[in-house]
């Protein structure tokens, strides 16, 4: 019999962990998958601490007024023994845990999007009250930051704050009184990492401008907690063995947080995806509930709707692919026998449900691309998720776009405005159809059909002109003030580029090469939106940029409506012939200011420079994200908010939103603090509802 022996991939740094928590450790039949051995990308300038170039972990302990010295994983018996063996008592590994976790995390941000991860700017007003933003080039992360039940992702400070508590509980599982370490649970790590790529893509997803935001938060940093028990084969074996393959059974890898539940008295776990025990104490698998939704407004209890039916779409495809496994291994009747599946069957559903989980873990990180920059909302999430993989994977053969739709739908889950949950229906806009919906909408009579296939002609060629002006050397014209704070890189960085125009930037740069030219190509996207064509393309892709009447509330410069360029992303998509082709994500937003009064909003709208009101009661925020492919010069997807930022009914929306949002119970009670610029909205979040 041939041994394979596996290597570990070049250029990787092998860290030991625990598997999920020191939870499954304290259990004799679990001992032996309780902690694994994981590769994460190997950094040349490691230093103590750890410090690379992603993260920096400060342990300093201020309930105990102690600084733990750091760990050196570039020790020699360090890199001879995968870093120190798993201990609830040394400071050191619990460093090393969230060094690992956290970069094993941003390793699989960074290989769905196809580009470096960068964590969200310091952004602040100056007296001139000009935006300067400032690089962040390293998140930090303190092991021992609070004595609290508690742990939490700081947009403010860019950093991640574990908390430990002693016990209370006092149960089979855990002694009262012993102490629970927050940062060396795999789950909340993975999670808390999660909210910060989060805030690095779309910084304003922290805001609760509707019930589904913070519920998205929760629910995608589970999802991606969720599917990364399934990289670690040794832990995934075991479990398909004990559950016979049968994945709805009960079993940890549904489940989040065990020690964190066990001692604070919350159950066997945080949360658990899979089912739960029913009044007799019986365990029951979950079941879709289509009007369960409606009735959730707690951000941790709504967003486990969409975690179920992200993860229902995975069982739909595990099911399916396992089908035939099941049939061999019980001779064509289906039902298996009685006793221990074989140790080959259990191989092969474990490469099965391995290879489905990252699929699914990819296809649900890639759809963050796809969502608008502002107001995401569940259905939101699905058009993205369904539009990204078509776009990525052009021909389904497992149908998974299939099984997303059809278990978003189970658990009652569509977009607003669809015209049906068909997968065309569901798919992001194209600039084609943007200007085809606008010329329809805005174009006379309908016995003037002829005119307006003349004008949808006309429009496409405006369109396509305007957009080719983007990478082309036609002059360029001068920075907009707005952008004057901003810094433009040396020429040297993009070899050969023009400054006068949009172009992908290598992925081989450093990060903050690569922040800084992406701050230069946003000012040069927004003198582009200035352009004559481009004013006129801009109504279609939902945003104001034409001089109007508009309302004094909307940040205007001279009577111009002011838009924010919010990033300009180079990232690798897959091209028509099915090679990586560099193209770009633009994310646009804009800003009006409310007052929860609405005779004072009418004359806050009369009023010029409104908008300059350092106090409103909230603000509304308007845009769009844009996938460019600049090699065919065209827009490919456009993701609009619902409306413009001059749109009346979606700024009353909001308002009544805020109105009803202030009043008890609602879950969101609090939400207009959570809206200031110093706000800690998973602070506040984390420690009422659980980590």
């Amino acid at each position: 019999m041939t041994t394979i022996v596996r290597y570990p991939r070049p250029n990787a740094r092998r860290l030991r962990i625990y598997s999920f928590d020191p939870a499954l450790a304290a259990r004799y039949d679990l001992v032996g998958t309780s902690s694994v051995t994981i590769e994460v990308p190997w950094e040349d300038n490691l230093r103590p601490g750890p410090i690379g170039g992603y993260v920096e972990v400060v342990d300093v302990d201020p309930a105990a007024g102690a600084v733990y010295g750091p760990v050196d994983l570039n020790t020699a018996d360090l890199l001879a023994t995968d870093g120190l063996q798993p201990s609830e008592s040394d400071p050191r590994f619990h460093q090393q845990m969230v060094y690992a976790v956290t970069m094993k995390t941003i390793e699989q941000f960074e290989r769905a999007l196809g580009r470096k991860a960068l964590w969200s700017t310091y952004r602040y007003q100056t007296a001139e009250r000009k935006y300067v933003e400032n690089h962040v080039p390293r998140l930090r992360i303190y092991p021992h930051a609070m004595r609290q039940q508690n742990a939490y992702y700081s947009p403010q400070k860019k950093a991640l704050l574990f908390g430990y508590f002693p016990a209370s509980a006092r149960n089979g599982a855990n002694t009262a009184g012993t102490t629970v370490f927050t940062c060396l649970s795999h789950d909340i790590i993975a999670h808390e990492t999660t909210h910060a790529l989060l805030d690095g893509v779309h910084p304003r997803f922290n805001e609760p401008v509707n019930e589904d935001v913070l519920a998205f938060h929760e629910a995608f940093a589970d999802i991606v907690a969720l599917f990364q028990h399934f990289t670690y084969p040794g832990v995934l074996r075991d479990q398909i063995a004990r559950t016979r393959g049968d994945l709805l059974r009960e079993s940890v890898l549904g489940q989040l947080a065990q020690q964190f539940a066990l001692a604070s008295g919350r159950g066997d776990a945080l949360r658990s995806y899979l089912g739960g025990k029913d009044a007799s104490g019986k365990w029951q698998p979950k079941k879709p509930d289509p009007f369960l939704l409606a009735k959730t407004s707690e951000p941790h209890d709504r967003g486990a709707i969409l975690v179920a039916a992200v993860f229902g779409a995975f069982m739909k495809v595990y099911i399916g692919r396992t089908r035939d496994l099941f049939r061999i291994a019980s001779e064509g009747t289906g039902i298996m026998r009685e006793g221990d599946i074989h140790p080959d069957l259990v191989n092969r559903l474990a490469e099965e449900a391995q290879r489905c989980a990252d699929r699914a873990l990819q296809m649900s990180i890639r759809a963050i691309d796809y969502c608008p920059p502002v107001g995401i909302t569940f259905g939101d999430y699905l058009r993205a998720i369904v539009t990204a993989d078509l776009d990525m994977y052009p021909a389904d053969v497992e149908n998974w776009r299939l099984a997303f739709i059809e278990s978003f739908r189970e658990w009652g889950i569509s977009p607003r405005g669809v015209l049906s949950m068909a997968e065309d229906s569901l798919l992001w806009p194209t600039e084609e159809e943007v200007i085809a919906e606008q010329v329809t909408a805005s174009t006379a009579t309908p016995a003037a059909q002829d005119l307006v296939h003349a004008d949808l002609r006309m429009a496409t060629a405006r369109g396509s002109s305007a957009v080719k002006k983007m990478f082309l050397d036609l002059g360029a014209k001068p920075k907009d003030e707005y952008y004057a704070s901003k810094v433009t890189p040396p020429a040297s960085i993009v070899p050969g580029a023009s400054e006068k125009v949009l172009t992908p930037v290598s992925l081989s740069l450093s990060r903050l090469q690569i922040w800084l030219e992406g701050e230069r190509q946003a000012a040069l996207f927004h003198n582009w939106l200035l352009d004559e064509d481009a004013e006129w393309l801009a109504n279609c892709l939902g945003l104001v940029v034409t001089p109007s009447s508009l309302p004094m509330t909307i940040r205007q410069r001279g009577g111009r409506p002011l838009v924010e360029i919010h990033s300009v992303r180079t990232v690798m998509k897959r091209g028509a012939l099915g090679w990586p082709e560099k193209h770009l994500v633009v994310v646009v937003t804009q800003t009006r200011i409310g007052y929860f009064d609405t005779e004072t909003q009418v004359q806050k709208d009369a009023i010029p420079d409104a908008w300059k009101d350092p106090q409103p009661d909230f603000k509304y925020r308007a845009g769009c994200t844009l996938l460019i492919d600049p090699e065919r010069t065209q827009i490919k997807r456009v993701v609009r908010t619902p409306g413009t930022v001059a749109d009346e009914r979606e700024f009353d929306r909001l308002r009544s939103y805020f109105v009803r949002g202030l009043e008890p119970p609602n879950a969101f009670d609090g939400a207009a603090a959570r809206l200031k610029p110093d706000a800690e909205p998973f602070a506040l979040l984390h420690s009422r509802f659980g980590a």
